[in-house]
């Protein structure tokens, strides 16, 4: 997880999201297969920043509320419930509640993660 030197929380942020994808970058120059960037984390609501070497990956996992993905650059693949899907730059994708689901990219890739935490349980990106 890269350091974040911003309020996550309050009653209004800004981000330059071009910024955050230098950082996210820089750190993944730096530190190996992933890198997460929290830049919102404020009430149920969590927005992270991930991104991923070629190669790199999230194991199974779940969280307690439910995920919206958007892919910024590069693509990933989605598993979740025996299914599988190919998210490319510009593609949303949401997941319900509670679904186990891992992520891989072959070629390396960025994108957003929210997650409505409606539960406890809340995985830290950076840490699968």
């Amino acid at each position: 997880m890269t350091p974040v030197n911003h309020p996550v929380s309050g009653p209004a942020l800004s981000f330059v999201l071009a910024d955050e994808i230098v950082k996210v970058r820089e750190a993944l120059a730096a530190h190996g297969t992933r890198s997460a960037r929290t830049l919102i984390k404020s009430g149920p609501l969590r927005v992270t920043l991930v991104g991923l070497a070629p190669g790199g990956g999230l194991k199974p996992h779940h969280a307690d509320g439910p995920i919206m993905i958007q892919v910024i650059h590069g693509a990933i693949e989605f598993a979740s419930e025996g299914q599988q899907w190919r998210l490319a730059p510009g593609s949303i994708f949401t997941l319900a509640a509670g679904l186990t689901h891992s992520v891989e990219s072959p070629e390396g890739a960025i994108f957003m993660l929210t997650v409505a935490a409606t539960g406890a349980h809340v995985p830290d990106p950076g840490q699968l």
